[in-house]
């Protein structure tokens, strides 16, 4: 990635300021990479939202310290080996627009620390609030048999897993290194005994099952979006974010066949993000259960299996549309 004029001055700062000579403590590096990062222009939202909680994962994702560190040990002295990685990685954060996740390789999702690099995308879903509190008033009766479309670093199909101690949970995904992600996921978590990976494009491959919950992250950024993200989406594989010119090429194709993958009380609960507008233009007769989400977010939709199959018609032409 090509960094801005803006973001070398910068760097050519850190270097002038001796930082390493400098600052000590946690709490000396949590300020100052909070300073640069309010003075840089990269895009806080894969993981957090401001400059504060970008630089507290960094640097204690930096020194394998949980999120839940007490500010006690803030004042802490730092080596010289760990002041020089910390201003490396802050660095890298401004000059090369790369998300904090891929520097660590951790991230977050309900709560649960994940193994990520650029092979997947950063977990951010709000689908995550819904796994919080295990689907209610969605599913009828706690699911044992879950897929988890498009699993990425298998963290919705984790999470579920965890939520679920009954449950078994297939996670599927086009992308082989995605599933070499979330292998390495399934193994940290001991959960190789009901989560298993899966190779498909979306149920092309798949062996027709019976599913009481689907979920799913699919790539729902249209072209014109994908084309206007900030730099630090396009580090991500695009295979995992755009889906054709309006963002639900692959949507469609999950609503036309998920009906045949569930049984009769069972329940689809997919994301579109802003591409939910388009979709309700689409199909204005469809009963989307559009998701109240408790830690905000838009685009997370329910719908039955008796919906779908009410309209598995009108999905099927949709599909074939394309």
């Amino acid at each position: 990635m090509q960094q801005t004029a803006f973001n070398e001055e910068l760097v050519a700062q850190i270097y002038a300021d001796h930082v390493e000579q400098d600052l000590q403590t946690i709490q000396d590096y949590l300020r100052w990479g909070y300073s640069v990062f309010n003075q840089s222009d990269v895009y806080f939202g894969h993981g957090s939202n401001n400059p504060w909680d970008e630089m507290l994962h960094l640097v204690l994702a930096s020194l394998s310290l949980p999120l839940d560190t007490p500010e006690t040990l803030f004042n802490a002295r730092l080596t010289k080996s760990e002041k020089h990685q910390l201003i490396q990685l802050v660095i890298e954060r401004i000059s090369q627009r790369v998300p904090v996740a891929y520097l660590t390789n951790k991230a977050w999702f309900c709560g649960l620390e994940f193994y990520v690099d650029e092979r997947v995308i950063v977990p951010r879903s709000p689908i995550c609030a819904l796994i919080e509190d295990k689907f209610k008033g969605l599913v009828e009766k706690e699911p044992t048999r879950i897929l988890d479309m498009c699993t990425g670093s298998g963290c919705i199909a984790i999470a579920c897993a965890m939520a679920f101690p009954s449950a078994e949970v297939d996670a599927v995904d086009i992308s082989a290194d995605a599933l070499n992600v979330a292998e390495m996921n399934i193994e940290n978590y001991a959960l190789n005994d009901r989560v298993f990976p899966l190779q498909s494009n979306l149920f092309r491959n798949l062996l027709t099952d019976q599913y009481d919950l689907i979920v799913t992250n699919p790539p729902y950024v249209d072209a014109e979006d994908l084309a206007d993200m900030p730099e630090e989406f396009h580090i991500e594989p695009e295979i995992a974010l755009g889906s054709g010119v309006d963002g639900l090429s692959i949507t469609k194709e999950i609503l036309a066949n998920c009906a045949d993958y569930l049984t009769d009380n069972g329940v689809l609960v997919c994301e579109v993000g802003n591409s939910m507008l388009q979709l309700v233009e689409d199909f204005p007769e469809v009963p989307f259960k559009w998701v109240e989400l408790k830690n905000g977010g838009l685009g997370v939709f329910a719908l039955t299996k008796a919906d779908l199959l009410a309209h598995q018609e009108t999905f099927k032409q949709a599909f074939s549309a394309l």
